[in-house]
């Protein structure tokens, strides 16, 4: 590990080797989970009675993992009936709702086990009690007021967990109760436990994918499962999609995870049924896993074009408030002809944009009604916390909600949105820090000149993983620009001089801003896939006059 290395991850708090890349061997150990002893008994009971296990997975990439994740793990235990059910965003709304209950008396289940979801489904855990089916809730998100009449619930952010690590995702949630398991089934014959470790490509992805803090256990499960990943030794699914990702299995980081992976898993729960994305996840043949990959892709790229417009449109209506008079500390925006499933996103890309806490709504259906929407927050400001004042101080006013710090959901009627977005400025302006809102670009400094080369890139390319809570290294200085081009309709190729020696940069979507003389920049340093070599190029973030 070069030094340079060693300075970002002792910025990150890492107190040496063993902090700075963990290992699975130290992994917080399950048993601090409140609850695991109730799940395991539930699992092994069903388990030994080949019982049917039916999993029921989130319309997200987490939720997704997390199914496939539970799926093949129960059968790696021993569980011989497992099926597995997944909600359509259009038709059940968010996690085990009544209405979900009532499509899944077909598959007669007797064990139900939530995924990334069921810490607040009172109604459809209610639901299927009355039918007389078990419901094992595994979560993450936040607990409300009470919690829900499961029979047993294992959520590290539920009131009195004392597990020490709250960053687990959906997916880490599963994992590690499968981990318990194992070790219940296995006591008195641990030669014979099933090697567990070959689920960890799918926990990497949801994890990433999620944007949970990646903490130390959180990257040792994410290390581990990129080390599958570029051992070419991961699932079938995933291996297709990296493939029609058009990624390099060798190289693969967490950025292409977030950026490339997640994004075509995630498209089938926002446009289609995340149904088709849990397929390709359990998928075992190659050849169909390529052809599932392939309609994820094309869902994907449909998301993208339906993105694209309803961005548009938002920028045009955040262009109108603020002509209107001064920006809301919290935009909330609306448009009756915008796709439920894409508002989460509409709310991210605002949210980079003006740097503030964005809320985005769109009808249910048609003329329903009723709205669903997302909100995505800025460091520092914990959006559930709001929504949470928000229905404190005006009870009955929004429908469900939950969610973590940086994203939300909830439903609320049509006709108290204006309401609505009164409260939430109030409570807003009780809660937001007004410094919050102004953007800070933190850097980890200038590179030396000597570090300007393949093998530092190499090194900060694989260093990691690197992402939420541990951010990916971003550097800073001073550049002469030599020349510049644009690429497309949006992105800028720059030439840039600095220590004596010529730098290739691209700034993607910065051809609208003039770069000449001497600029400043905050950038990455990484290998040049398109040049090869030992070539590398400087992704600039920002850019301004030096």
């Amino acid at each position: 590990m070069p030094p340079l290395l060693r300075r970002l991850h002792a910025a990150r708090g890492a107190r040496g080797l063993v902090d700075a890349q963990p290992k699975l061997g130290g992994l917080l150990p399950p048993d601090g989970l409140l609850g695991l002893d109730a799940a395991v008994d539930l699992l092994a009971a069903a388990t030994a009675e080949d019982r049917h296990i039916v999993v029921v997975g989130d319309f997200d990439c987490d939720g997704a993992t997390a199914c496939a994740t539970g799926v093949r793990g129960l059968r790696l235990l021993g569980a011989s009936h497992v099926s597995h059910a997944v909600p359509n965003r259009q038709v059940h709304g968010y996690g085990l709702s009544p209405g979900l209950v009532e499509d899944l008396v077909a598959l007669q289940p007797e064990l139900l086990v939530t995924v990334d979801h069921g810490i607040a489904c009172h109604a459809g855990i209610a639901a299927a009690k009355e039918r007389g089916w078990q419901v094992l809730v595994t979560d993450h998100h936040l607990a409300g007021p009470q919690l829900p009449p499961a029979d047993a619930i294992v959520d590290p952010n539920r009131p009195g967990d004392m597990f020490p690590s709250k960053a687990l995702a959906g997916v880490g949630v599963m994992f590690y109760l499968l981990l318990a398991l194992r070790a219940r089934l296995f006591a008195d014959d641990p030669a014979r436990r099933p090697d567990l470790s070959v689920l960890l490509d799918l926990v990497a992805v949801g994890t990433v994918a999620d944007l949970v803090p990646l903490d130390a256990n959180n990257r040792a499960l994410v290390a581990a499962g990129l080390r599958r990943l570029r051992a070419r030794r991961g699932c079938a699914g995933l291996r297709a999609l990296i493939e029609v990702a058009g990624r390099d299995e060798a190289t693969l980081t967490a950025t292409d995870i977030g950026y490339a992976l997640a994004p075509r898993i995630n498209a089938a729960g926002r446009l289609d049924d995340m149904g088709v994305g849990i397929e390709c996840l359990l998928c075992e043949d190659p050849g169909h896993a390529r052809t599932l990959a392939a309609a994820l892709h094309a869902i994907n790229a449909e998301r993208q074009g339906v993105q694209s417009q309803m961005v548009a449109e938002a920028e045009r209506a955040v262009s109108t408030l603020a002509l209107d008079g001064e920006m809301p500390a919290v935009p909330c925006l609306f448009d009756p002809g915008w796709h439920a499933g894409v508002v989460g996103l509409v709310a991210s890309k605002l949210k980079e944009r003006l740097h503030r806490p964005v809320l985005a709504f769109a009808p249910v259906e048609p003329g329903s009604g009723d709205l669903r929407g997302s909100a995505r927050s800025i460091p520092g400001f914990h959006v559930r916390d709001l929504l949470a004042a928000v229905d404190a101080a005006h009870p009955g006013l929004l429908g469900r909600y939950g969610g973590h710090a940086m994203a939300a959901g909830l439903s609320l009627a049509e006709a108290a949105l204006p309401r609505f977005r009164e409260a939430l400025q109030e409570q807003a302006a009780r809660l937001l820090d007004p410094a919050l809102l102004h953007a800070e670009v933190l850097t980890d400094g200038e590179l030396q000149a000597d570090e300007f080369d393949i093998r530092h890139a190499r090194f900060l390319r694989d260093g990691g993983p690197w992402g939420q809570a541990y951010p990916e290294p971003l550097f800073d200085g001073e550049f002469e620009v030599l020349r510049t081009r644009v690429i497309g309709e949006r992105h800028l190729k720059l030439s840039l001089a600095a220590h004596g020696r010529q730098l290739d940069a691209i700034h993607f979507g910065g051809a609208g801003e003039p770069a000449q003389g001497r600029v400043r920049i905050a950038f990455r340093l990484e290998p040049d896939g398109y040049r090869g070599g030992d070539a590398v190029q400087l992704v600039v973030v920002h850019r301004e006059p030096a």
